[in-house]
């Protein structure tokens, strides 16, 4: 039988840790990428369309030009792929998350001008279907096999990477404590080697490096007394206010800990008239009320942060840090480690 899009991608659950020693059975770690996911086929035959299928089953062939263009000269025909786009901004020096948001939005009259400028990349790591015949009921190590013999046999290189994977766990907690200060890279994939691919399945695990971190309160949800989520930011080089984010819902201990020290903002404050997103990328606003900027929060975050200082994922409130001022506090900008005492 041979795939059509749209395929539904096998997905993954999130997990904070690697599981312990005695409860992995065979399994495989790849380099977690942060970028879109993606599911790329070859045409049947020579003449036919090369197409390029999101994660919810839009077809973007159209604005990846560059990638479809390498297909046809460097892949067989009636071919698959698993696998995550990733762009490359050459004026930063590095892959950018917002180049591939602009990528992913273009028009096709624009696609191209802007495949010259910040150009794709797949970094695959699964093989759905070789020669027109659909792999999906054959374990893991037998596609990734597969997979392997493709990439020395056509000899392919970029735009085309093959994910990194080991089955050693020393490996994977190197990657995960090292490899994550990689442009790109945030964390693991755990998948088991007999595991047969599973659409719309969440089969995998998916680890995120956290780190460690202050950012100032500026705003919360919900009230002075009950606060819910934390608006977080902190100052950028002129002592600008900038926010970085918000953090997932308080519970109930938390909430009552920020309540004690929160104090309503003056008519001053920086944010004063702002809004406020719901989430990174969304159009929805929150319902803020604005607190003294004076309280520094320890917090949690992974390492999706967009080029901004912004983070796209809420971050974690682990308690108050009375012991720090909010000029002590890291910079906007600088990154999701620990820069204050």
């Amino acid at each position: 039988m041979t795939l059509r899009p749209p395929v539904e991608p096998m997905l993954a659950q999130a997990a904070e840790t690697i599981p312990p020693t005695g409860m992995l059975r065979e399994v495989a770690y790849e380099q977690k990428l942060d970028g879109h996911r993606g599911l790329l086929f070859t045409p049947p035959a020579p003449g036919e369309q090369v197409l390029v299928q999101t994660r919810r089953g839009s077809l973007i062939q159209d604005r990846f030009p560059d990638l479809v263009a390498a297909a046809i000269e460097q892949l067989p025909h009636g071919l698959v792929l698993d696998g995550e786009l990733l762009v490359w901004d050459p004026e930063e020096g590095r892959l950018s998350f917002e180049a591939l948001q602009r990528r992913a939005a273009a028009r096709a009259c624009g696609a191209s001008a802007l495949a010259a400028r910040t150009p794709a990349y797949f970094i695959v790591f699964d093989l759905l279907q070789a020669d027109g015949a659909e792999l999906l009921t054959l374990p893991y190590r037998e596609r990734r096999r597969r997979l392997e013999v493709l990439f020395a046999a056509r000899g392919l290189s970029a735009p085309w990477t093959l994910c990194p994977m080991t089955t050693d766990l020393a490996k994977a907690k190197e990657w995960l404590e090292s490899w994550t200060d990689v442009s790109g890279v945030e964390g693991i994939l755990i998948k088991s080697m007999n595991q047969r691919y599973l659409p719309n399945h969440r089969g995998w695990t998916k680890i995120r490096r956290r780190d460690t971190t202050e950012a100032i309160i500026g705003g919360i949800t919900g009230t002075l007394n009950r606060p819910q989520l934390l608006i977080l930011g902190r100052h950028d080089d002129t002592g600008r206010l900038r926010t970085v984010g918000r953090t997932t819902p308080l519970r109930p201990d938390q909430a009552r800990q920020v309540a004690e020290r929160l104090t309503a903002a003056s008519p001053d404050h920086p944010w004063t008239g702002a809004r406020f997103s719901a989430a990174w990328g969304s159009r929805d606003d929150l319902d803020v009320v604005l607190v003294d900027p004076g309280l520094v929060a320890e917090i949690s975050a992974d390492t999706a942060v967009d080029h901004g200082g912004v983070h796209r994922h809420p971050l974690r409130f682990r308690r108050l840090r009375l012991d720090v001022t909010a000029q002590d506090a890291p910079l906007f900008g600088t990154g999701p480690h620990r820069a204050a005492g």
